[in-house]
């Protein structure tokens, strides 16, 4: 499994149906290692960010880009928007909890950071 940011954020979502897709704890938790700045929420079923912006544009521009990615890899989080952040939380509805593409994801929003 892809254990750096990087590595993940190289790799592309597949479709997965079905729990046997579904990360176990120790695939969470070795993923969330590589990802810190995501929070695994207490039943461990989704991963979420709230990302800081400096202004409203810039908000806006981060929700059009994360639409982007989830355009392409079409795996779609849900998503909070105020002024100056945006809240990203990434589950697989189909798996029942987490799955590789939700990490995929997460490395792609994180990656946009990079870019800035």
């Amino acid at each position: 499994m892809s254990r750096t940011p990087h590595d993940l954020a190289q790799r592309r979502c597949q479709p997965l149906r079905g729990a046997e897709h579904a990360l176990s704890v120790g695939e969470v938790q070795e993923l969330l290692a590589a990802l810190p700045a995501w929070a695994l929420s207490d039943d461990g079923k989704t991963i979420s960010r709230d990302v800081r912006c400096r202004d409203f544009h810039r908000t806006m521009a981060l929700v059009n880009a994360i639409a982007w990615i989830a355009h392409a890899e079409d795996h779609h989080p849900d998503m909070e928007v105020g002024y100056g952040h945006v809240l990203v939380r990434y589950t697989t509805h189909d798996v029942g909890g987490l799955s590789i593409n939700d990490f995929i994801c997460a490395a792609k929003v994180d990656a946009l950071g990079e870019a800035r």
